[in-house]
């Protein structure tokens, strides 16, 4: 029996709606799961393209009833179309966007995003805070939990002996602190402290060699410090198949690795690619998790 996957169909001013029912409709869906589409319902007008609370509030609707159902299993998981940040704010939303809803939602404290790609996986130990504010974040026991957490997950993608990597913060993985202190006195430790704990773990590794590394081979999913460290790489070889997974759910939920794409919604362009790729990741994951069960 194919696994039902959910799919919402993000902020309607952008193009979730139309790459939600083009991926549904895809056969490439259809030979892997049943799709069942949770469409946004806004609550009054708005503009196609412009950000709107009304769109923004209709977004975080759909969410919740897929979430309520994937939690009730009456769906297998969830595979979101991209909601805007400044629609959620706009509708008075505490939350980002998905990531800390979803954890919210599912009542959980560590989540982490992961970014899957054909030949490179990445784990974010920031994401959406300002580059300023990234080596204040950047903590001993953040980067342990999320090491530990990806170890945990990643034998759902079918890697049972994790070789993790952390990328280094600074140039040159600081240069004995000549560039910057916290690889050698936050990462370091954190690294150490999560090779007790069973992970299979090196680092820190200057973040100019370690993506080309992983992609060669050598380390299953790379740790990176901040946000645009680890999804340039990601997207520069592989943007529209690359899938965003968050990890420490009590659900599946994978999503695409765009935006709303405003500049070309309600047009009837826009490429499904990714959430298709998003919508067969989760029903592989889907049948793993229950297959271990």
């Amino acid at each position: 029996m194919k696994p039902r996957i959910a799919i919402t169909g993000g902020d309607p001013a952008g193009i979730g709606p139309e790459i939600a029912a083009k991926a549904a409709a895809d056969w490439r869906v259809r030979e892997v799961c049943e799709p069942i589409i949770y469409a946004p319902e806004p609550s009054g007008p708005f503009a196609v393209g412009e950000v709107s609370a009304v769109a923004g509030r209709a977004a975080f609707g759909a969410i919740v009833r897929a979430v309520e159902d994937a939690k009730a299993s009456k769906v297998d998981g969830l595979a979101t179309a991209p909601v805007n940040k400044a629609a959620f704010a706009a509708a008075g939303l505490g939350w980002k966007g998905h990531t800390d809803l979803l954890a919210h939602l599912c009542g959980v404290g560590r989540v982490a995003m992961l970014f899957h790609a054909p030949k490179l996986r990445v784990v974010l130990a920031t994401v959406h805070v300002p580059l300023r504010d990234v080596s204040r974040l950047i903590t001993r026991e953040l980067v342990r939990e999320t090491l530990k957490l990806t170890a945990l997950e990643l034998p759902y993608f079918g890697v049972e002996r994790p070789r993790l990597a952390v990328a280094a913060l600074n140039p040159h993985a600081g240069e004995g602190g000549l560039m910057g202190f916290e690889d050698d006195d936050v990462l370091t430790p954190a690294i150490r402290e999560a090779r007790e704990d069973g992970v299979t773990v090196t680092g820190p590794h200057p973040a100019d060699t370690v993506f080309v590394r992983a992609v060669r081979g050598e380390f299953d999913c790379v740790l990176a410090c901040y946000h645009d460290q680890g999804l340039i790489p990601v997207k520069l070889l592989a943007f529209g198949t690359a899938v965003n997974v968050t990890l420490g759910l009590p659900i599946v939920r994978t999503s695409v690795d765009h935006g709303t794409a405003f500049d070309i919604a309600g047009q009837g362009i826009a490429d499904h690619g990714s959430l298709v790729a998003a919508v067969r990741l989760a029903a592989e994951l889907a049948v793993r998790v229950k297959a271990r069960s």
